[in-house]
């Protein structure tokens, strides 16, 4: 087995469906902040995160108008941001979840 090949394989795969699976994660209609959301990503798929992957992720989410954000004061004296989902990237995440129901029955045919 080409264990190089493989290895690079899944990192791709991971990039290119981390942004789906960010979006599933704020259509439960639950705000998060980073850290918050880092840990949902990781229980759900046991995908480990880096924040220096996550938040740029949110941002060109935001960019993009698939998610907002607000801060929130804490106790602690430091404001977390919290991100939820928009109209639009609920319509969005409708659409990639078509797309990719069809991808996985295709390849499960194969």
């Amino acid at each position: 087995m080409n264990e190089e090949y493989k290895n690079k394989w899944i990192s791709q795969l991971k990039k290119g469906t981390l942004s789906f699976i960010v979006l599933n994660i704020l259509n439960k209609e639950k705000e998060y902040y980073g850290y918050d959301l880092i840990s949902e990503i990781k229980r759900i798929t046991d995908i480990d995160i880096a924040e220096g992957t996550l938040y740029p992720l949110l941002i060109r989410l935001k960019n993009e108008n698939l998610v907002e954000h607000n801060w929130v004061e804490q106790q602690s004296g430091i404001p977390r941001k919290y991100y939820r989902i928009t109209k639009e990237g609920k319509s969005t995440i409708a659409q990639m979840k078509a797309y990719w129901d069809n991808l996985n029955q295709t390849i499960n045919s194969i």
